[in-house]
């Protein structure tokens, strides 16, 4: 059965509430704990149909946000999301409640019972309208982004397809491009300026009706962060900015050599290599059937995989107008299938996607025998454990996409891996400063997010680009306005998939793609940092963690003839 087979149909509320409720009931009166489980059996197979449709609207509209009927789904479920939320909130408060309550402990992955106390930690019914409200400023965003139509190059491109023009050969054609790209935002300066600023009001508003200081202390519990801090993300920052910030101005400075630049402008930092960064030596469907064919040689779990995958066509790969911005994996559980969405545009981000998107897929897809889809998934930065590593667990497979060009893609590869914790870590600091400070104006905040830039990214240089220089560059970046506090994720998943990277690539340890194997099987049943103990790495929180990997990293780019590439 092919993904156009799947069948959405629009859940009628009352309908699903009335049966929601009716198991509720029955978990109240429940007289055993093993009836309690089957109450829980039924609802998860309730729960996941629900999922199934609200994804399979979701998917669909990403491939085509000017699909009017599509459109009209989207608007359903952010208005409808909340109301389902608080049916959940009353399941998870009945089981809460329960007087079997210890059996169920011991019964259930630790996280399954984490993650409903998190839940209702972040949920009332008093706040449902400002949730919508949220939901749908999200939409708003999405929309605006993906509604981009830039002439350019006598084409008209949407903002993803500029990627190959960012990576011109050509100093001027990237100076153009850049400037092209962000015409776009600047035309729409006070429409992000307004929506941005009504998203910090709304969940500032949602925080303290729920009883919080400030929406940064929801933010943690609606990120699920069950086993660490504000105060513990603060010694990460620090190892970030004491180890790796002086090895990224050093990468500055060779690319600036290695593309005979004297002056790195913003719009050079995407050019990696004068003759040009490494592409993929063929088209989307060689890039597909050579995907297939190293994940056959990779393992037998991930052949079975990828044919499952490609066979059933749960994958969307190619970018086109309309179609929504960036890459994400999904799950949709009544098919038991993970779905692949992506922008290929014609650069090594091609094969990233093949690789860090099958990741997550090929997590979800050995955490199938889950049956709670609260922890299918884990929790975001344990999931990008999952895509990050498998980025560098294919590298002996990279000939296949890049010919002679490989050698070339992987110091692109594991610079970048580097170059990003920086960015990264900024992004979530920017995020609690703003959230700290809800009153501050759009001005005030593009003020904190150029002076934080300036620490993280010393190398960055906007000096021909006023609208940049006033501390705009974040205004591209997604998560910022849908998914707050997501994003930090990505930098501890790294420095969790680099120590694999060291393990796998340099000191060629077998038992690394078996640990691997463990926390894919694993999924949400365990948390972050219990994952990392299950995989035998370093914790990132740990004070030192990062000096020993980054040097590694340091060291083997050294060794590297950049300018021979």
């Amino acid at each position: 059965m092919k993904f156009n087979d799947y069948t959405y149909e629009r859940p009628d509320f009352d309908l699903f509430k009335k049966d929601f409720v009716h198991l509720i009931d029955q978990l109240k009166s429940a007289g055993s704990a093993e009836e309690v489980k089957d109450v829980i059996d039924n609802v998860s197979a309730l729960t996941s149909s629900l999922d199934t449709m609200a994804t399979l609207a979701s998917i669909r509209y990403s491939i085509d946000t000017k699909d009017d009927f599509y459109e009209q789904e989207d608007n359903y479920w952010n208005e409808y999301g909340p109301l389902y939320q608080e049916l959940n909130t009353r399941y998870y408060k009945a089981i809460m409640d329960s007087p079997y309550l210890d059996e169920l402990k011991a019964a259930y992955p630790r996280t399954f019972i984490q993650n409903m106390q998190f839940e209702l930690d972040s949920f009332d019914a008093s706040v449902i309208e400002l949730l919508q409200k949220e939901n749908q400023l999200s939409s708003d965003y999405q929309k605006l982004i993906a509604a981009a139509e830039i002439e350019f190059d006598g084409k008209t491109l949407t903002l993803s397809q500029f990627g190959p023009y960012l990576q011109s050969t050509d100093r001027t054609v990237r100076k153009e491009a850049s400037q092209a790209q962000l015409s776009y935002f600047e035309e729409n300066e006070e429409k992000l300026d307004t929506i941005y600023d009504e998203l910090v009001s709304v969940r500032d508003q949602i925080a303290k009706k729920l009883g919080y200081k400030d929406f940064v202390e929801l933010g943690y519990v609606r990120m699920k962060r069950f086993d660490y801090d504000r105060d513990m993300v603060e010694v990460y920052r620090k190892q970030v900015l004491d180890y790796v910030v002086p090895v990224t101005k050093k990468l500055a400075e060779r690319q600036a050599d290695r593309i005979g630049i004297k002056d790195l402008k913003h719009y050079d930092e995407a050019l990696q290599f004068l003759d040009g960064n490494p592409t993929p030596q063929g088209d989307p469907d060689y890039i597909i059937e050579n995907g297939r064919k190293m994940y056959h040689e990779l393992s037998d779990e991930t052949a079975e995989f990828i044919d499952f995958l490609f066979d059933r066509d749960l994958v969307d790969l190619l970018s086109k107008e309309g179609k929504a911005s960036g890459g994400y994996c999904t799950y949709i559980p009544d098919y038991k299938s993970p779905f692949i969405f992506a922008n290929f545009n014609g650069t090594s981000g091609d094969i990233d996607v093949l690789t860090h998107e099958a990741g997550h897929a090929f997590q979800v897809y050995q955490s199938r025998w889950i049956k709670q889809p609260e922890i299918v998934f884990p929790t975001f930065e344990t999931c990008e454990i999952h895509s990050m590593s498998m980025e560098f667990f294919t590298y002996p497979w990279m000939d296949l996409f890049f010919k002679d060009q490989t050698e070339k893609y992987k110091f692109d590869h594991l610079s970048g891996a580097l170059r990003f914790l920086p960015y990264g870590v900024l992004v979530d600091h920017f995020q609690h400063k703003v959230y700290e400070n809800p009153e501050w104006s759009p001005k005030e905040r593009k003020a904190c997010w150029r002076k934080l830039e300036k620490q993280y990214l010393p190398q960055r240089d906007y000096s021909e680009s006023d609208f940049l220089d006033k501390g705009t560059y974040w205004f591209r970046q997604g998560h910022i306005f849908a998914s707050p506090f997501y994003y930090i994720d990505y930098t501890l998943a790294q420095v969790c998939a680099l120590q694999f990277w060291q393990r796998a690539i340099v000191d060629e340890d077998d038992k690394a793609w078996g640990d691997y194997m463990a926390i894919c099987e694993a999924g949400g049943t365990k948390s972050f940092l219990e994952t990392v103990e299950t995989a035998n790495l370093r914790s990132p929180f740990e004070e030192g963690s990062l000096e020993r990997v980054v040097k590694t990293i340091d060291d083997a780019l050294e060794a590297v003839d950049d300018k021979a590439l």
